[in-house]
């Protein structure tokens, strides 16, 4: 593996935990989302007994079970239910034909009691938690959806007892065998044990990179198609993409088709922006698209039309510009090094270490090294508010790689980010007008007073935020 891939692996392996794990701390699993079963639209008419194919005898008694388990499963009387559910079950394992509450409801109970029971006995309901799952996939003929619950099953509450080579296969299964409908609650969890995966050495570009770009098409699909589930998908938008994009930043992971569907539509909206019209051409070429390719190519005839600058005077810096410009980072940040190790110009050299951090940071996703140069940048130039507003931006974009997309640990990255941009225009009044707009857009996303009462902090106290942050700020809320 190159030495610049293994740079960005350690930086999401830092992104994900402090150290090296093979199975993720539980404060940085994605959340647990609540899944909203699927109803049956049609009787069923599959090889499992309904109710209504029921003597009356049995139907009555089939019917009271059913009701009476609920009642205690609600009270948390496991003990008591399990053998009324698995009586109604045994009698009736299609249920009424339509709802599905009584496979969920068998699988929490074991899930229960699995909780309780010492170790010699997990195996024994972690196999009647499958037993459910594969009677479920038999009487509604939904195997797909079944595998993807197993999975999610597996991840969050029975991750000892599987391999995560074993487990990411169900996740897989689940994913190809529906493609972009696949479901949402398995996008998350899959994900994060797909970067876990390719951190570790574990799983190859050639198998990750499809997968990753089907998890981000079905996450795409799935919040712009939602109907009932908008919420939970819209959990998924705010995790998953990000965390996925991130892979960007390693050379060869996504292959061209990757950087042609999603820099080419950007273009086309923005034909004449060259900033737009650089980024996608750098992109292409760093995803190894041929000069050949008719959309790199139409890229570059937009670039030489609209886009053309004279190259800076210094050979090197020519040389550094066209090297990011063909969507050779890394080469261009070494160029740019030689340029500001060999200048005497603190001007200068503030300026291209601050380039550096923004490759770094845009190009590469390595945010340790951008906040790195960009400290070196703000070192070389006196009340210079430009690197503060990039580690800002910084901060305020690591929600998903701190936490989950949502809730607490990815709230309190805004602490840190709203301290930089308010340092920011309190030494450069010329940055101060994007440091507001910074501010104001990030300041709602801070955590409210309910979150603090929960975790009993107070506003105004002293707090560390971890990851790969590791700064102590002051605690605020957004109300």
């Amino acid at each position: 593996m190159h030495t610049h891939n293994k740079i960005i692996l350690l930086v999401i392996l830092l992104a994900i935990a402090c150290s090296p794990k093979t199975i993720l701390d539980e404060s940085q699993l994605p959340p647990e989302p609540e899944i909203s079963t699927p109803v049956v639209t049609e009787s069923a008419t599959g090889p499992c007994v309904t109710l209504d194919q029921l003597t009356a005898k049995d139907r009555d008694e089939a019917e009271t079970n059913f009701a009476l388990y609920r009642d205690f499963y609600k009270s948390k009387e496991y003990d008591t239910a399990i053998p009324l559910w698995e009586r109604a079950f045994e009698l009736a394992p299609g249920g009424n034909g339509r709802m599905n509450y009584h496979f969920d409801d068998g699988v929490g109970l074991y899930k229960a009691k699995y909780e309780q029971v010492d170790s010699t006995e997990k195996s024994k309901y972690l196999n009647k938690v499958m037993a459910v799952y594969d009677r479920r996939a038999e009487c509604r003929n939904d195997e797909d959806y079944v595998t993807g619950r197993k999975a999610f099953d597996y991840y969050y509450h029975f991750r000892d007892q599987i391999t995560n080579e074993e487990l990411f296969q169900l996740f897989e299964n689940a994913l190809t065998a529906k493609g972009d409908k696949a479901d949402y609650f398995i996008i998350n969890p899959m994900t994060a044990l797909m970067i876990e995966q390719v951190v570790n050495n574990n799983m190859p570009y050639d198998k990750a990179s499809p997968l990753a770009t089907q998890m981000m098409a079905t996450a795409k699909y799935g919040l712009e198609n939602c109907k009932k589930d908008c919420e939970a998908w819209q959990i998924v938008n705010d995790y998953a993409p990000l965390r996925l994009e991130s892979f960007e930043g390693l050379k060869g992971f996504y292959d061209c088709a990757y950087y042609r569907n999603k820099y080419y539509p950007l273009f086309i909206e923005n034909p004449t922006d060259c900033e737009i019209i650089n980024k996608a051409y750098s992109r292409l070429k760093w995803g190894d698209c041929a000069d050949t390719d008719s959309i790199l190519a139409e890229i570059a005839l937009a670039k030489q039309t609209n886009c053309y600058t004279p190259p800076p005077k210094e050979s090197t810096l020519r040389q550094a510009y066209s090297a990011y410009t063909e969507g050779k980072y890394k080469e261009a940040i070494e160029l740019f090094q030689q340029f500001v190790d060999s200048t005497d110009d603190l001007e200068k050299k503030a300026k291209y270490n601050l380039l550096i951090a923004k490759i770094y940071y845009g190009d590469l996703k390595d945010f340790i090294k951008s906040r790195k140069k960009a400290l070196e940048a703000a070192g070389q130039k006196a009340n210079w508010g430009e690197p503060y507003m990039l580690i800002g931006k910084l901060y305020a974009s690591s929600g998903p790689l701190c936490g989950p997309g949502t809730g607490w640990d990815s709230q309190v990255v805004t602490w840190p980010a709203i301290d930089k941009f308010e340092y920011a225009k309190r030494i450069d009044p010329n940055v101060a007008d994007e440091a507001n707009k910074w501010i104001r857009r990030y300041r709602q996303y801070m955590p409210n007073k309910e979150d603090l009462f929960f975790r009993t902090l107070t506003a105004g106290s002293r707090y560390k935020v971890d990851c790969w942050i590791q700064e102590t700020t002051t605690i605020r809320t957004s109300d």
